[in-house]
């Protein structure tokens, strides 16, 4: 069924885009055979060869050599064209060289695709972001809901989730890194499933009435993929592939596995810092493993921080969704503007910080893992993700700021070129059957 959605998918394509022209002094084979190879695989390294290169790889490879990064990807919009994409240093224990299309964890970047479908929803008028959603009257009915210990809980609406304002906080620790806890707290085996979730949020009381202030709270996005599955009828990662990311040329985003061993082809392998501690496996089993390898539930942690995407592809996305002229936006400008209302607990929504400036923030870090978007109101926006993570934790955010920030301030003149619309004839197996 998902085969013949995304041949529907591609035929649609075809037809929205035969009457463009790209940026090639080739000729384009039909466009399905072009958005088959895509994205990830059509750009590569030399592609992003100008005069400001070499500063740039200079400043990059010391940030990396300062906070020990094996491998750093960074990719860069100015005017909705993707002007610049380069990999730094090891994908891999092989010491492979990062290319543009290698896929990384993002962590809690994963938070703006889950407020994207989120929108979509209301968009399409199948939810509303008032909506409650635990118990009978709730988007969950679960029966798990019938009786809970706190009844502030069915004051929990979907705004509240997607602000951090739905009522728990991380007093104790964070839920969602601590499945283990969870699961013994409720009786239940390990691993740990949503349905445990569940149990744990309806036999707890809430820290603070929903929506009168604000705590972090990757539990909150968790529940959030359930909301958009309830809703959409689908699974949440097909919802999101199906409808947002495959129609418009995003075809390599996809939820992580939680064990290197089951990596994806062009996904990289993850390290963390040196002296990190192991810790029990996720699944109950006993061992003591590497947080980025077993120790973390990738998969249950989904919405809130399980995505694993490109630089380039999640640039893409940007465009999508940044209310600049020059590409249709998937949202509509009310959408867009809900987003990134920075009202006290009423927003911003996926975006981690957003400013009246127009400069707009998320990030995301765990074990194996440091990212970072950035839009700013000067036509430019830039992704920088790496597989290492740091001692800093979220706080090397600031470090990647400042990086990004010097790097810009220096490059006045990026290339006139959009790789978003490169297409190499030379890496299409279709193209050479013709």
């Amino acid at each position: 069924m998902r085969f013949i959605k995304y041949l529907f998918i591609i035929m649609v394509l075809v037809f929205s885009y035969s009457s463009k022209s790209y940026h090639t002094h080739k000729q384009i084979p039909p466009y399905y055979q072009l958005e088959l190879q895509g994205l990830n695989n059509r750009i590569t390294n030399e592609l992003s060869d100008f005069s400001g290169s070499g500063y740039i790889e200079k400043q990059v490879n010391r940030f990396r050599r300062q906070w020990a990064l094996q491998g750093v990807s960074v990719a860069v919009v100015k005017d909705e064209k993707l002007v610049y994409a380069q990999g730094f240093g090891s994908a891999n224990e092989k010491e492979e060289l990062v290319q543009p299309g290698n896929l990384f964890r993002v962590a809690s970047v994963s938070k703006l695709l889950t407020a994207v479908a989120i929108m979509k929803l209301v968009e399409e008028n199948k939810l509303k972001l008032d909506d409650t959603v635990f118990g009978p009257k709730g988007i969950i009915k679960d029966s798990i809901f019938n009786k809970v210990r706190d009844k502030r809980i069915y004051k929990i609406t979907v705004r509240q989730l997607l602000a951090h304002s739905g009522g728990w906080s991380q007093r104790y620790g964070d839920p969602a890194f601590n499945s283990l806890t969870v699961a013994k707290k409720v009786g239940d085996e390990a691993p740990a499933t949503i349905q445990s979730y569940y149990k744990f949020i309806a036999s707890r009381r809430l820290s603070f009435y929903p929506g009168s202030r604000t705590s972090y709270s990757n539990m909150g996005y968790m529940l959030l993929g359930a909301v958009v599955a309830t809703v959409s009828g689908e699974p949440y990662e097909n919802f999101l592939q199906d409808n947002i990311l495959i129609p418009n040329g995003i075809t390599d985003m996809h939820l992580g596995n939680s064990y290197q061993k089951n990596k994806r082809e062009n996904e990289v392998c993850y390290f963390e810092t040196e002296g990190s501690l192991l810790v029990p496996e996720y699944t109950g089993s006993g061992k003591m493993v590497e947080k980025s390898n077993g120790g973390n539930p990738v998969e249950l942690l989904g919405a809130a921080g399980g995505w694993i995407c490109s630089a380039i592809e999640l640039a893409r996305l940007i465009t999508y969704i940044d209310g600049e002229p020059g590409v249709k936006d998937i949202l509509k400008p009310a959408s867009i503007l809900e987003m990134t209302d920075n009202t006290y607990a009423k927003g911003p929504l996926g975006w981690k910080t957003t400013f009246n400036n127009g400069n707009w923030i998320r990030t995301g870090s765990m074990a194996g893992t440091s990212a970072m978007i950035k839009r700013m109101d000067d036509g430019l926006t830039w992704i920088f993700i790496s597989n290492t993570s740091s001692w800093k934790g979220s706080l090397l955010a600031n470090d990647i700021n400042s990086l990004m920030a010097k790097i810009c301030h220096k490059v006045k003149d990026w290339p006139k070129q959009d790789l978003f619309n490169y297409y190499p004839i030379h890496t299409l197996p279709l193209a050479r059957s013709n």
